[in-house]
């Protein structure tokens, strides 16, 4: 599949898969298409209005993003930013309707790759994740504070964040090397500049690809701030060596002198790049080559040699220089995150040449997380990587690695902040940071995000360490489906990596995912719109494929029996009373039960990967839109046959209420609507382009559903809402909240028992929903 959200999906293994900053006052500067190496500092517009991030925090106090746009039917209307001396998060706004917006909880949920601390600025701390963008920590509030949701959708490759560089000198600077795929058909990374700590940035397009979710992602920082020229940037690339920039950023060059210009033996190129101790002009570089793999210059990247004695037959994850000088480095026998049956620690003294192997512990097991403290140059901690039995573990060192201490025993942990992790160390935990400002503040990154503690160096002294969740405020959870039954729980997510949760509340994070099965990845659910709490899903990675509840998604049961064997994942569809479910496998021709997944037949009249969608309102009546051709089934799903063809390919959705009231988003042949069962299709003309469409309570005085579609209105793309039918819309999202692919992830459903409120499902920034404010 051509599509970028499977494509992400697909990539992600073991795994998922509020408001930003202090208000400064200042637009952000977002630059679309810059040609490489050319700086251009202006606004982005959208019908003439210019563009400013909405960034707000009263003093002490997350609050939540305020939209900055509106639209009804015709202009687009930026809300203004509020100036830097209210500091206040009150909306000022120059029309009607802009929306608040919120994460539902779930806290985590993805892959923590990088954790940066400043060492200048108490408490200023970075985030990166593969695919879910960049955050800020908040350490009066104690969460996380999303920078980049932003970026759109043409730019949804961006939201992987390769690495991250905090200017040590000037600590506003903050540097995103931003790209997620490195395959022909992603575009180009990005350097996303910012003098505000991430509230606004610039933007440097690359001649190259960036790949933040491959193998690989979880080693050091490819990019670095020179401590004693903080203009001067280097970079280190998967596939193209190593680059410089001495304009803090806005032009790059590669290094012709590092010798290493492709992706080396392992195909991801350099893995890291450190300063050495301060005013020493040494710079080391670890490249993925299992024979030469640590460079290092000594007169600042003008010259390169390979390090003599370095350890071979690995790759380096990790490399960290003490306060000392030494250098600190943690190897694997694969890139990982996963496949790591191998590894070591090495400590190298480049004052006597010398290497030691610093290994606490030996097995069929990588190290990755390493960081040493700022404050203790002999303190040292590093973590194990694919230890899956019995769990991954973290090392303590205060005598620069000639003991350790495992930390696992001596630690407690509290999984209140996320239920759903469980109290066990985490997996792919390559991310390690200690505190410059505070030796017992220790951070370290999962598959599932951060655990966090304040008393890490307890056990220096024979104590036990604390240990909690630390991923408030960041969720990167990627998104399939969801439902919003109405008089039940309040959302109900299909989702990548974590199967998904039943939300009761919106800020409260779930107590589990659902269960029996609890799938690795359900691709889609489905509830009966007369019968509500009867609800089904399917997916893949439990010990069944499928399951039903009947207490509104509270408790599951798997089918006893599936269509095909050892096929999964797919589409399904439940009838208006719950009395049929269609599951359309993938790669297989739908296939009905009416047993609750006891038995199954299969449908007739559709071919393979046709999906099947129910009348909301007549149990016995089914749809499916396959190349091109409506499809009506009156039999229960028993037999289709055609209706109307020459219709585009699209997602074709059933209105709640109304028996045969069907819409299909038609992409770039536009919205479509049908009252007759699908007989016949308007194309509306308000509508330039959809991606989706979904329903929502109808607004006070009306009679029909709101309609909330992912598209593109009066040239603009965005969110919108129309209570009139589709023939005004007011866009309801703005340029600070866009998440990337939100339409091809093809996830939005309005509340049935809020009129206004809309839920977004996005790849990899979690379900986003949105209030009138």
């Amino acid at each position: 599949m051509d599509n970028p959200t499977y494509r992400a999906r697909r990539g992600r293994h073991r795994r998922r898969w509020t408001a930003i900053g202090l208000l400064v006052g200042v637009p952000a500067i977002v630059v679309p298409s810059l040609v490489f190496a050319q700086e251009e500092s202006r606004t982005a517009t959208v019908d003439g209005s210019a563009h400013n991030q909405q960034t707000s925090v009263r003093s002490g106090q997350v609050l939540d993003d305020n939209g900055s746009s509106t639209a009804d039917g015709t202009a687009i209307q930026q809300e203004q930013v509020e100036s830097a001396q209210s500091q206040t998060a009150q909306t000022q706004t120059t029309g009607s309707g802009p929306y608040r917006w919120k994460n539902a909880q779930v806290v985590g949920g993805g892959y923590v790759t990088g954790l940066v601390f400043n060492p200048r600025e108490k408490g200023l701390l970075y985030a990166r994740t593969d695919m879910g963008g960049a955050y800020r920590w908040n350490a009066a509030a104690e969460r996380w504070i999303p920078l980049t949701d932003w970026l759109g959708e043409k730019d949804w490759n961006l939201l992987g964040i390769d690495s991250v560089a905090t200017d040590p000198v000037a600590p506003k600077r903050l540097y995103l090397m931003a790209g997620t795929y490195t395959n022909d058909w992603a575009g180009n990374g990005a350097i996303l500049r910012s003098t505000d700590r991430g509230r606004t940035f610039k933007r440097t397009d690359l001649p190259f690809k960036v790949g933040a979710n491959e193998h690989g992602r979880g080693t050091g920082e490819r990019l670095v701030v020179d401590p004693a020229n903080h203009g001067t940037l280097l970079l280190g690339s998967r596939k193209n060596g190593l680059w410089r920039s001495t304009d803090y950023g806005a032009t790059w060059r590669q290094v012709s002198s590092f010798p290493v210009k492709n992706g080396a033996s392992s195909g991801a190129g350099i893995s890291f790049v450190t300063y050495g101790k301060a005013g020493s002009k040494t710079i080391y570089v670890g490249v993925g080559d299992s024979s030469t793999s640590l460079y290092r210059s000594t007169d600042s990247g003008r010259t390169w040699r390979a390090v003599s004695g370095q350890p071979t037959g690995q790759l380096p994850q990790h490399g960290v220089v003490s306060g000392d000088g030494s250098l600190y480095l943690t190897y694997t026998n694969a890139l990982g995150p996963n496949g790591v049956t191998a590894g070591s620690v090495w400590k190298y003294t480049p004052n006597r040449g010398a290497w030691k192997n610093i290994s606490p512990s030996q097995g069929s097991y990588g190290f990755s997380g390493l960081a040493v403290d700022p404050r203790k140059p002999s303190t040292v901690m590093v973590t194990t990587l694919d230890r899956w039995w019995p769990e991954d573990e973290i090392y303590r060192s205060t005598d620069g690695g000639a003991h350790w201490k495992a930390l696992a025993e001596r630690s407690k942990r509290s999984a209140a902040g996320a239920p759903y992790v469980g109290t066990h160390t985490g997996h792919w935990m390559t991310a390690l940071a200690i505190d410059p400002f505070n030796s017992g503040h220790v951070l370290y990154g999962t598959g599932n995000a951060i655990w966090r503690s304040k008393d890490a160096n307890a056990s220096d002294s024979g104590g036990t360490s604390h240990w909690v969740s630390g991923a408030r405020g960041l969720e990167e959870t990627s998104l399939l489906d969801a439902i919003a039954p109405p008089g039940g729980a309040t959302v109900i997510t299909s989702m990548g990596d974590q199967g998904g949760f039943r939300h009761d509340s919106l800020t409260k994070v779930p107590s589990g995912r659902l269960a029996n099965p609890m799938m690795t990845n359900s691709t889609d659910i489905d509830f009966a719109q007369s019968k509500p709490s009867t609800m089904v899903r399917v997916g893949h990675g439990g010990d069944q494929d499928g399951a039903y509840s009947t207490d509104g998604g509270t408790t599951w049961s798997g089918f006893k029996a599936e269509p095909v064997a050892a096929a999964n994942d797919g589409r399904v569809a439940l009838a208006a009373d719950g009395s049929t479910i269609v599951w359309t496998q993938v790669g297989q021709a739908p296939y009905r039960s009416t047993d609750k997944g006891s038995s199954w037949s299969r449908v007739s009249g559709l071919g393979a990967d046709a999906v099947v969608v129910a009348d909301r309102s007549s149990a016995k009546t089914f749809y499916s839109l396959s190349g091109g051709t409506l499809y009506a089934s009156t039999d229960g799903g028993a037999t289709f046959t055609a209706r109307a063809g020459n219709l585009p390919s699209g997602r074709l959705t059933a209105v709640p209420g109304i028996a045969g009231d069907l819409w299909i988003a038609g992409s770039d042949r536009g919205l479509l609507h049908s009252t007759d069962g699908g007989r016949s299709f308007a194309t509306l003309e308000s509508v330039q382009s959809a991606s989706t469409l979904g329903f929502g309570r109808a607004k006070p005085g009306t009679g029909y559903q709101a309609l909330y579609l992912i598209g593109t209105v009066k040239d603009v793309t965005g969110v919108f809402r129309s209570t009139d039918k589709g023939a005004t819309w007011l866009r309801v999202n703005d340029n600070a909240h866009q998440w990337g692919a939100i339409g091809s992830v093809g996830v939005i459903t309005g509340d049935p028992d809020i009129y206004g409120r809309v839920y977004i499902g996005t790849n990899g920034r979690g379900l986003q929903y949105g209030d009138p404010s």
